[in-house]
C-alpha cells in the first residue's frame, strides 16, 4: 500500500529550501515553482514542481495526491512556472489515464524520493494510480 503524504515540519523546511534554490534559477533542469492565485482568496501560493518531459511535450505530476494548488489550478485554469526570472504563464490541461500512465511511470524513475508515495504494482493495476495521482499538460 502506497505512503500517505503529510506535511511535516522537516517537508515545509525541504520545501521552503528548494523554492529559494529554483527561484534563484538553481537545481534540477526540470524544476519550477508553480505559482497560482488560491480560489476562495486570491492569495498566491507557490510549490515546488517537477516537469516530466515525454514524447517532447511537458507534463506536471502530483506526486502525493491532489494538494491544495490542484484544486486552485482548476478553478483558474491558469498557473504560472517559475524558475529564477524566468515566469511562463501556462494552462492546465488534466489528462486522463491512458495519457497518464507512462508519464506516472517516468516521474517515480526519475524522482525515486516519491516512490512510497505510489502502489508498487503490475504495469494494470498502476494505470489505477492516474486517479491518485493527477497529471496535467500545460500548454
Amino acid at each position: 500500500m502506497a505512503d500517505t503524504y503529510r506535511m511535516t515540519p522537516i517537508r515545509r523546511l525541504v520545501n521552503g529550501a528548494f523554492k529559494l534554490l529554483v527561484g534563484g534559477g538553481l537545481g534540477p533542469a526540470d524544476s519550477r515553482i508553480l505559482v497560482v492565485a488560491g480560489r476562495r482568496t486570491g492569495r498566491e501560493y507557490r510549490a515546488p514542481v517537477n516537469l516530466v518531459l515525454r514524447d517532447g511535450q511537458r507534463y506536471l505530476v502530483l506526486p502525493y495526491g491532489e494538494r491544495g494548488w490542484t484544486k486552485n489550478a482548476r478553478a483558474a485554469g491558469r498557473v504560472a512556472l517559475r524558475r529564477g526570472d524566468t515566469v511562463e504563464t501556462v494552462a492546465l490541461h488534466e489528462v486522463d489515464g491512458a495519457e497518464a500512465t507512462p508519464v506516472l511511470r517516468q516521474y517515480v524513475r526519475e524522482n525515486p524520493i516519491t516512490r512510497p508515495f505510489f502502489a508498487e504494482s503490475p504495469e494494470s493495476a498502476f494505470a489505477a494510480e492516474a486517479s491518485r495521482h493527477p497529471v496535467f499538460r500545460p500548454s
